[in-house]
């Protein structure tokens, strides 16, 4: 089979997700964000799977009718296997289970940090082998060395917070509503990113910390207010530019350590942090500094969808890379 049509889940955390791939190229991909959150600060596991209950069915019903394709069409189910929610994670796995038994079609794991990666094969331009990919995301946050769509090396990854929980606990600090690390964003384009200095993190060889910037950030806030009750409403923007400015320092930072030290100039982004403007901007700075050839997926593959879950289970189907009927969740799966 050349061309697979394959239908795609995702509901490893607050998104449910479902999109049709055929050939390699995307004909659907319907994301419903849950709402329900909002309300709590964050995300509610056993709210994320009541909520994936609900809309799975109607989410995958529409993937299908968007992308005109009937059920008898597909030659395989995907899913997200993880890592992810558990809860979440069971509610996409036994609907793909069941809809792939009822087919009698394969079934195909997809990791999720590999389907962040894999988003840059969805449009063009597409990076060339090897190329370093910086992963980043409210859970994770990683250099992977990619070697081919279905060979990657995690280089480098961090040793505490993923940085999408740093941006997010400091919007929570300075009283952004959820989600926090956009709104966060959205202010730090109105601030001056020099008003204030907070501490980049140095850890051995490729590696991550972001829990010293989280307490720094707690600390200076404490201090401010207490000379100042207005203080962050003084400087919200100032505040937000500077955590901002920080963070992608610190990323960056590394790096541009790996493509020196490996000879790689080919450089990818991925995952929802790199819906970041900041970060976007930046990057595009440095590849004019360091002559590097940058690819950022589209906005719409950044955060967590269906479509980065088919376009790796389309090369996983080339391969013959499917799943049995025992497989279950993995809530830590590596690669």
């Amino acid at each position: 089979m050349i061309e697979p049509t394959i239908l795609a889940i995702e509901s490893s955390c607050d998104e449910t997700s479902a999109a049709v791939i055929r050939g390699g190229k995307v004909l659907s991909n319907i994301v419903n964000t849950q709402a329900v959150h909002e309300q709590y600060g964050g995300v509610v596991p056993e709210l994320a799977s009541r909520a994936h209950q609900q809309n799975i069915i109607p989410v995958v019903s529409q993937a299908l009718l968007t992308a005109n394709v009937a059920k008898s069409e597909l030659n395989a189910v995907a899913f997200t296997r993880g890592p992810g929610l558990l809860g979440a994670l069971l509610v996409g796995c036994s609907f793909a289970k069941s809809f792939a038994l009822g087919l009698g079609i394969p079934l195909i794991e997809v990791n999720h940090m590999q389907a962040h990666i894999l988003a840059h094969f969805i449009d063009d331009p597409k990076p060339q082998f090897p190329f370093l990919c910086l992963t980043v995301s409210g859970g994770h946050t990683q250099i992977v060395l990619v070697k081919d769509h279905l060979d990657m090396e995690i280089i480098g990854q961090t040793t505490d917070d993923a940085v999408g929980e740093a941006f997010d606990k400091t919007a929570k600090m300075l009283g952004l509503p959820y989600p926090g690390g956009p709104m966060l964003d959205k202010m730090a384009a109105q601030g001056n990113p020099n008003a204030f200095e907070f501490p980049v993190g140095n850890m051995p060889e490729y590696n991550f910390s972001f829990s010293g910037i989280k307490t720094s950030v707690l600390y200076f806030l404490r201090d401010k207010t207490k000379e100042n009750p207005d203080f962050v409403q003084d400087n919200l923007a100032d505040i937000c530019a500077s955590v901002q400015k920080t963070l992608i320092k610190t990323l960056l930072k590394k790096l541009k350590q790996a493509s020196r030290d490996l000879g790689i100039r080919e450089i990818a982004i991925a995952g929802g942090v790199s819906a970041n403007s900041g970060l976007r901007r930046t990057l595009q700075e440095y590849a004019v500094k360091h002559n590097w050839n940058v690819y950022i997926p589209a906005f719409q593959y950044c955060t967590d969808n269906a479509g980065m879950i088919a376009i790796a289970a389309h090369y996983q189907y080339l391969k013959g890379d499917f799943a049995t009927q025992y497989v279950s969740p993995d809530p830590r799966l590596r690669f």
